[in-house]
């Protein structure tokens, strides 16, 4: 896995740390089929109060990301990688069961990795769905978008694009540029 280890707000991440993430995502790995060479994206971040890492694994047709807050920067780096560790538990038998047919996404996990159901019913975070709403779909542009959702203070925006008629999210990236998701329909791409 070729691990990329960057840092944010003045933060540069020393040889330990990069060789930490390293040694860690090697947990990670296992999950993974051989032959696909993986990239791990590693974002470090210092505050005041704590340290922030989000670690990323993008695929063909998946992407893994997690973050964590800790008050080391290790401690955040350990807490990432058990959710991500966490998270492909929860999912892998779901890609097998449902998308093995799809190409691109069962292949990427090995075949060898077998779970403890019981150990993965304490390690799943965040299972239940809190809030539901609903949001009127209205054709606009995308600059248009953009002042919605700067007017109603969010850091996204659902609308249907006029210039492309397909439903698409605007979003506020971290580095304050805007960011667009467009909507396919299978097939499309």
């Amino acid at each position: 896995m070729k691990v990329i280890v960057r840092g944010k707000n003045k933060f540069k991440p020393t040889e330990a740390i990069r060789n930490y993430v390293t040694n860690k995502l090697q947990k990670i790995e296992q999950y993974f089929s051989k032959k696909h060479e993986l990239e791990a994206n590693v974002l470090c971040k210092v505050y005041d109060s704590h340290q922030t890492v989000e670690i990323t694994i993008p695929t063909k047709n998946i992407l893994l990301r997690a973050e964590a807050k800790n008050q080391s920067i290790y401690g955040a780096i350990d807490l990432a990688i058990d959710k991500l560790e966490a998270q492909i538990r929860k999912h892998k038998s779901k890609i097998y069961k449902s998308l093995k047919k799809r190409e691109g996404i069962a292949r990427y996990y090995s075949a060898q990795s077998d779970f403890d159901l019981e150990k993965m019913k304490t390690e799943i975070i965040a299972t239940n769905l809190v809030k539901e709403k609903k949001v009127e779909l209205r054709p606009m542009s995308v600059d248009d978008a953009i002042l919605q959702m700067e007017m109603l203070g969010h850091n996204f925006f659902v609308f249907l694009n006029s210039e492309t008629n397909k439903v698409s999210v605007i979003y506020l990236r971290e580095d304050q540029n805007y960011g667009i998701i467009e909507t396919t329909q299978e097939g499309e791409i």
